[in-house]
């Protein structure tokens, strides 16, 4: 016997609909590649993302086909984006600061057939084309004025190829169709995709407009740093939509001054980006004495937040930090720090010990950890183990079958952290299982070394790996970039972690180097630095 109510399709078409008939003057403010401020609404995104639609079938493209974007965060990409799964298409976001061979095993292991580029990359897709096997088509996303006067492609212009076509209809596909693709960072191994279904996508996007969540609304002007080929921006291209709100977006532009007068000269009272870029921010803001603005919160996600930079936005900015969590295999959003009562009441530093944990589940995420025997641990902040997931828009299995069956007996999806959960929901991730750092037997954080260390004067990035140790197996070892123009010294790093840490957590050595090498996410390539330091011999060895 089934209920009585109406079986309304959640289609990603949907959200843009809504927005253009509910939201349609609400302004989408780009800054562009070719050098200038874009601006647009929905009403006329909603339009050209139908042209979009009409354009690929007029290429040939059929539902389920994908089609790829290698963009930054502009109008053009988000008209792309929802004209592509419109058609009943899937939308696959590449990553253009992966290698050369991700970019070309990714592009082939998806088969695409179309592909949207912005005009930062004509280079690239120059260089690799001759390497693509399924891609047919090839369309800048620029105008007849800036289309190049040669190329090696036979290259489409994206603004003809939209004022050519005639606003259609989307097409009606099953809510579970596919509707976007992107890979993961590859760390190990090649890529796996990761294919978001239309209902996925939209549960998600109520999701994050919850007031626990991102709180957005008709009202808020929201600004996604992080790029729409990362986990999709967040959703936040999908909950703008959801919810009216103004959409501010930088395009190829992640450096400081640029940001910041777009957040101050804009009005953004939300803005989502990755630690480092922050970690920029507030130097920068450091330097000029400047201000952000009108903006109140500022959602941070990737890695994990340091105590310092909360203390910093919250004392010398006024803007409060609300940390999350998620994986591309989450769509992406596992947990944001939006306080629970009980700890917004708790005086502010012991309201810190909260809320530099990756905080709490939504509504649509079931969490667990478990011990090396398989067993459930306690909500008690102090039992660690692997953190597992379930849920509406966790990954079921990757694309194409790769990695074989990646869920337990009971549909849990094992994420690779070592995490806590508390009585209040609080999710705190201690390492990756690869990153634990196992000395004597008991194990050493290296998150919280890290986030500790980045506190000291001086002091731009740490990075914390194991290094073997004859007695203690592995004992930490503590990499350090200074910031610009700063002095940092091994002694005044341990000094300033003295009564920080637990004693046995000392970093066993100090290492003041020039870089830290990165994923094509931001993220710490700690796979890079234990090979790197394989062999190295700490002084206590």
């Amino acid at each position: 016997m089934a209920g009585t109510m109406q079986d309304w399709p959640l289609l990603v078409s949907k959200l843009i609909d809504h927005a253009a008939i509910n939201h349609g003057d609400r302004e989408i403010v780009s800054l562009s590649c070719e050098g200038t401020t874009h601006r647009t609404n929905w009403r006329s995104v909603n339009d050209r993302a139908r042209r979009v639609a009409a354009a690929l079938r007029g290429l040939g493209a059929l539902p389920g086909d994908r089609v790829a974007t290698l963009a930054w965060n502009t109008w053009r990409h988000v008209e792309s984006w929802y004209g592509i799964s419109g058609m009943g298409g899937v939308a696959h976001t590449i990553n253009p600061r992966l290698f050369d061979d991700q970019i070309v095993y990714i592009a082939n292991h998806a088969e695409d057939r179309v592909l949207f580029f912005d005009l930062t990359f004509i280079g690239l897709v120059e260089r690799l084309a001759p390497r693509f096997t399924t891609i047919e088509k090839y369309v800048l996303l620029t105008d007849h004025a800036h289309m190049p006067a040669q190329s090696s492609l036979d290259l489409l212009c994206y603004e003809e190829l939209v004022a050519a076509a005639t606003p259609d209809g989307w097409t009606q596909v099953a809510e579970n169709a596919p509707a976007g693709l992107c890979y993961t960072s590859g760390t190990t191994g090649n890529p796996k995709g990761v294919q978001y279904s239309h209902r996925s996508n939209v549960l998600h996007a109520m999701a994050a407009c919850m007031t626990d969540t991102f709180a957005m609304g008709a009202g808020t002007t929201v600004c996604p740093i992080a790029p729409m080929y990362h986990a999709n921006a967040w959703s936040v291209p999908y909950t703008a939509a959801a919810c009216g709100a103004k959409l501010v977006m930088g395009g190829p532009n992640f450096d400081p001054p640029t940001l910041h007068k777009l957040i101050v000269d804009e009005g953004v009272d939300l803005a989502l980006a990755v630690p480092t870029i922050w970690l920029g921010m507030l130097q920068h803001l450091e330097k000029t004495g400047g201000n952000l603005g009108a903006l109140k919160t500022t959602a941070i996600g990737g890695s994990a937040v340091p105590r310092s930079m909360i203390e910093a936005f919250d004392k010398l900015h006024g803007v409060r930090v609300v940390q999350l969590w998620g994986m591309t295999e989450m769509s992406p959003l596992g947990t944001i720090g939006s306080p629970a009562p009980e700890v917004a009441s708790l005086p502010y530093d012991e309201e810190l010990n909260y809320r530099v944990k990756q905080g709490r589940g939504l509504f649509g995420v079931e969490m667990k950890i478990i011990g090396d025997d398989g067993a459930d641990l306690p909500r008690d902040g102090r039992a660690f183990g692997r953190l597992l997931v379930r849920g509406p828009w966790i990954v079921g299995s990757y694309f194409k079958g790769d990695g074989g069956d990646i869920l337990d007996a009971e549909g849990w999806f094992d994420t690779g952290d070592v995490a806590t959960l508390d009585k209040y929901g609080y999710m705190q991730i201690v390492d990756r299982s690869k990153d634990v750092i196992k000395s004597g037997g008991e194990w050493i954080s290296s998150i919280d070394l890290e986030n500790a260390a980045v506190g000291a004067p001086g002091v731009a990035e740490a990075a914390v790996i194991g290094v073997h140790h004859p007695k203690w197996d592995e004992r930490p070892l503590l990499l350090v970039r200074e910031k610009d123009g700063a002095t940092v010294t091994k002694e005044g790093v341990l000094a300033y972690l003295d009564g920080k840490i637990a004693k046995w957590w000392m970093p066993d050595d100090v290492l003041i180097v020039a870089d830290l090498p990165h994923t094509a996410t931001g993220k710490l390539l700690k796979t890079e630095l234990r090979d790197r330091y394989k062999d190295y011999r700490l002084p206590t060895a």
